[in-house]
């Protein structure tokens, strides 16, 4: 057998029945109270079918004052818990584990959004020619810190309690934990701040007292930057040390990805300089870290080709995750199950300024992730600049639904 199709045992037990997982990308599919509708229910029903053995939801957000993206799934109470119900049971009803990604974009706010940005300190998101486009921050007091702690646990206890199999707590890509991470974001001076063992503090603390609260079975993961791909930022030694941190905690896998909306290496601007970069970007980032790991390491970025899956799995990573290639054919896992070398074409938008090119690509992306839910075929021959205008519209209208919600609820 394969082994992209061998099941891989986690430190708790648990099984995921092969090495193939459906990674988190934002859908901004939200029903008009936050919770999952029919468009996003019907998404995840496709990649279900599709035959990936672990599925990772989208930014599941753990507060509704702090959304990611307007249209973002928001899960606090269990008001729509029947509706997250259902969306764990079309997740699981091929076998497959299903995990639920909970966050907090912390600075990385839009503005648009009218809710006020937090952050570990007054730094803003600096992106030449975009920065508007993000709330300027507020430094977290400690006891705000210590309620975001909480509502992480009170989010992953009420997934569980939906019939979600694990939750990933996501420490990457510049959100909240990632900016804890990082040196250039916090320049706090207490508890949480100044060396390596305190700017982790905050992840550390949240993946104990989650594991605290839910059961020995209930799958407890971590998604971690290899590195942010900055000057002075959190870099690979950093995720080695946090590696070594992460293993006295009772964590059933970690994910590798890599950089943040200032450096967005999650849409391939930025490469480890690997012989597979150009398709398994964050590979020998993920094999040397997974060296040191006493869980599963998966690495995700990229990968769209069977062979490059195959050998992504010879090291020591365990698993790979997927996330434009599934969006762009969901069916990918059960095709290369059947002995089909199918892949899929990259997504290239070959625009100077960068920000603005990763920008177009994740539209191109979302278009397609809106497509699928409403039961169309993916269609990636289309203009970038149609795209990324379209999507600005969209996300103007969804921001406003988004203001008068979260006014009425206070």
């Amino acid at each position: 057998m394969s082994t992209l199709f061998q099941p891989l045992r986690l430190p708790n037990g648990q099984v995921i029945p092969n090495r193939i997982a459906k990674a988190a990308m934002e859908e901004n599919l939200a029903d008009a109270e936050h919770a999952p509708g029919e468009a996003l229910i019907r998404l995840y029903r496709t990649w279900a079918e599709g035959g990936a053995g672990l599925i990772i939801t989208g930014n599941v957000m753990v507060d509704r004052h702090a959304l990611t993206g307007p249209a973002g799934v928001v899960l606090e109470s269990d008001r729509h818990l029947a509706r997250f119900a259902d969306w764990a049971e079309v997740c699981r009803s091929r076998g497959a584990q299903a995990w639920m990604q909970i966050n907090h974009p912390g600075r990385q706010m839009m503005a648009n959004l009218g809710q006020p940005a937090l952050g570990p300190s007054a730094v803003a998101v600096n992106i030449p020619g975009l920065d508007k486009l993000f709330a300027q921050p507020r430094a977290l007091t400690e006891a705000e810190i210590e309620r975001l702690i909480q509502r992480y646990v009170a989010t992953a206890v009420l997934a569980e309690r939906a019939g979600f199999s694990g939750v990933q707590i996501h420490a990457a890509h510049g959100y909240l934990f990632s900016q804890f991470l990082s040196p250039l974001s916090n320049r706090r001076s207490d508890q949480w701040g100044g060396s390596l063992e305190n700017r982790a503090r905050i992840l550390l603390r949240t993946v104990a007292a989650v594991r605290a609260e839910v059961s020995s079975q209930f799958c407890v993961a971590v998604k971690l930057n290899s590195a942010d791909f900055q000057r002075g930022g959190f870099d690979a030694e950093d995720a080695v040390a946090v590696m070594w941190m992460l293993n006295k905690q009772a964590v059933d896998l970690v994910e590798l990805s890599g950089g943040s909306y200032e450096s967005p290496a999650m849409q391939g601007q930025t490469r480890d300089g690997s012989s597979l970069a150009r398709e398994a970007y964050f590979l020998e980032f993920a094999e040397r870290i997974a060296a040191e790991a006493r869980m599963p390491v998966m690495v995700t970025g990229g990968i769209r080709r069977r062979a490059v899956a195959e050998r992504v799995l010879q090291g020591k990573v365990a698993m790979l995750g997927m996330a434009t290639a599934l969006a762009l054919d969901p069916e990918l896992p059960r095709r290369w199950q059947s002995g089909e070398e199918a892949g899929v074409e990259p997504i290239v938008v070959s625009w100077k300024n960068k920000a603005l090119a990763s920008a177009a690509t994740q539209a191109i992306v979302k278009q397609q992730l809106a497509r699928l839910g409403r039961g169309k075929r993916t269609r990636t021959r289309t203009s970038p600049l149609l795209a990324l205008l379209g999507s600005q519209l969209k996300s103007r209208r969804q921001a406003r639904d988004y203001r008068r919600w979260v006014n009425r609820l206070g």
